[in-house]
């Protein structure tokens, strides 16, 4: 059995000037640590339990299939900020038939960002037997 030590998501962006913009700035992460010089250095952001680093550079956006989860305490508040900061918003926050409220932006190359509130009550806060 593999014992993993520590993750991250690997994004590879087309512009990673822009992409650290949107992570660092408009996104407000915070640095774990950075790596390399120039413009295509590396950063490595946290995301919550695990890592998002933004490091090199692709000729293409990544495929469709790389969506990114991030929870948040306020899906509201987070959407206020993000419509001051110029992000994409896909789709306001709302709360879903499953008991979620889903807040969806999207980076500069597209990928789109789920952004989660679990309220009080949802069966995600429930720990049996505890």
């Amino acid at each position: 059995m593999v014992h993993v030590l520590s993750s991250r998501v690997l994004l590879r962006p087309t512009d990673p000037e822009r992409s650290r913009e949107f992570y660092g700035g408009a996104l407000g992460l915070a640095v774990y640590r950075e790596f390399g010089t120039g413009p295509e250095r590396g950063v490595v952001y946290f995301l919550g339990g695990g890592f998002l680093e933004v490091s090199g550079r692709s000729d293409t956006p990544p495929g469709p299939g790389l969506e990114l989860w991030m929870q948040v305490a306020d899906a509201a508040a987070a959407h206020k900020e993000f419509l001051l900061r110029g992000v994409e918003v896909i789709e306001p926050p709302e709360r879903k038939p499953w008991g979620l409220i889903e807040m969806w932006i999207a980076d500069p190359d597209g990928v789109r960002i789920a952004v989660v509130e679990v309220p009080e009550g949802h069966p995600m806060r429930y720990r049996p037997g505890i």
